[in-house]
């Protein structure tokens, strides 16, 4: 047996399971009670004072392509030159393009040079540069899927599950309680408590699992027993976070009555591609010989890709999901997994969601967060956000057996947010759930709890990444 298996046994022994389910059912029972007892508090408040402002469709122009190309070259330039940048201080590439989109916006070079910034990213792309940033997003989210190791998940299924969902239970009690202070001034009007609050609380507890992925491989910490268990509990969070978050979407574009069959649709969808897709996707798709698969099979899985995501958006709980679902349950070991990640990964990273940057950076503006009052607000939601994520895991790492410098380098880990904050964020101001003023507050914390994570790490591990956790207890 190798030292990682040796140094950390995940099995509980029978007389403690039972404290363990106990402790579960005690957890997620009390998070449902608390929900309830905000949402009743939230419900009697008066409406939002605030307007919704969602942007407003602009109709094509003749040089549309034009502009839409001039904006990728330039998002292309300056995510790379910013990502070297960032990459030199210790940072992750992805930080300096999401920090890019945000400088080719009204947040900076429309502030310094609105007529640079209107030959760059001019009010008519945003349609086809959405689109194109939502394909960017949807094959993203399908390699992402390509990614997760199930055999790891279920290694290390008794500790990482409950440590996970700890993390994600703990961020989201503190982002709905947070959400009965934000809703009268920065919620958008005539949205329902209900579903502001479930959105803060799920936009809360998002843990990046492809940057955290990066961070670990940069500083050669995915073999180490910590990066072994970070990398567990990210994709366990990725898997839990995507599921609440259709659940969310199907509630938040539903009357009660509509929400109930979105998310009866939803669970039937889930069990559909568990039970039938996965078996036959193990059986056709499974092959791991070390050889290119053939062109026929790559189509299959493509257009597979393609009717999970329209599934998954006829449902109502948006098309990424049904993409990572479908990555998800396909052998990442297998030829054609391993050929797709070859094939998609420089084209999806490079080309397409650099697209996702920049129309997120157009619909950022920092400028909104206005005031003494607007930046105690977003540094309030830095501190929360971190303290769920973080309290959260150090407290279920230290229950499974984890020492403390282990247990606190986890949960600085797990509060990174990075790109997929950003993709959740997007899909709230889509849907009209959150205002423009609090989507930039939210990107601002994105930005922080992801740059934080390596300095922190460092600072908590001494630069010795190789942790070893302590035995759980019998």
């Amino acid at each position: 047996m190798n030292s990682n298996a040796t140094a950390f046994d995940s099995s509980p022994s029978h007389g403690s399971t039972w404290k363990l389910v106990l402790g579960y059912a005690l957890m997620i029972g009390g998070t449902f009670g608390l929900f309830l007892i905000v949402r009743h508090f939230g419900e009697a408040m008066a409406p939002p004072e605030t307007a919704a402002v969602t942007g407003k469709a602009v109709g094509a122009k003749p040089h549309a392509i034009m502009h839409v190309l001039i904006a990728l070259a330039a998002i292309i330039v300056a995510g790379n030159a910013l990502g070297w940048l960032f990459r030199y201080f210790g940072q992750p590439q992805v930080i300096g393009e999401m920090v890019a989109g945000i400088m080719l916006g009204p947040s900076l070079l429309g502030r310094i040079s609105p007529e640079a910034m209107q030959f760059v990213l001019p009010a008519e792309v945003g349609p086809y540069l959405g689109i194109i940033a939502q394909l960017g997003v949807i094959l993203y989210m399908f390699l992402v899927g390509l990614e997760l190791n199930s055999g790891l998940l279920r290694s290390h299924a008794h500790s990482t599950v409950a440590i996970s969902h700890a993390s994600i239970v703990a961020p989201f009690c503190l982002g709905s309680i947070l959400a009965l202070f934000l809703f009268r001034s920065l919620a958008p009007a005539n949205v329902p408590f209900t579903s502001f609050a479930l959105f803060m609380g799920i936009a809360m507890s998002i843990t990046a699992f492809p940057v955290l992925a990066r961070i670990l491989t940069d500083r050669k910490m995915d073999k180490t027993d910590l990066g072994v268990v970070a990398l567990s509990c990210a994709a366990t969070d990725d898997v839990t976070a995507w599921c609440l978050l259709a659940f969310v979407v199907g509630i938040a574009q539903s009357a009660v009555g509509g929400a109930v069959q979105t998310v009866a649709m939803a669970l039937g969808y889930i069990a559909v591609m568990f039970i039938v897709v996965r078996p036959l996707a193990t059986r056709f798709f499974g092959q791991a010989t070390g050889q290119a698969p053939k062109q026929g099979m790559t189509v299959c899985v493509l257009i597979a890709l393609l009717l999970s995501a329209l599934a998954a958006e006829w449902i109502g709980i948006h098309a990424i999901f049904g993409a990572f679902l479908l990555g998800a349950i396909i052998p990442h070991e297998s030829d054609v997994a391993r050929d797709l990640q070859h094939k998609m990964e420089d084209m999806v990273k490079i080309l397409l969601l650099p697209a996702f940057f920049a129309f997120t950076g157009m619909r950022t503006e920092i400028g909104l967060v206005q005031g003494w009052n607007d930046w105690l607000v977003c540094g309030g939601i830095i501190l929360i956000a971190t303290l769920g994520k973080f309290g959260g895991t150090l407290a279920a790492a230290k229950m499974t057996g984890l020492n403390w410098r282990m247990a606190s380098a986890l949960g600085i880990l797990m509060n990174t947010r990075g790109l997929m904050e950003l993709v959740v964020l997007n899909i709230g101001l889509e849907m009209g759930v959150i205002s423009p003023t609090l989507f930039a507050m939210m990107v601002i914390m994105a930005l922080v709890t992801t740059i934080a994570t390596t300095p922190i790490l460092h600072l908590i591990t001494g630069g010795n990444y190789d942790l070893k956790p302590q035995p759980a207890a019998a």
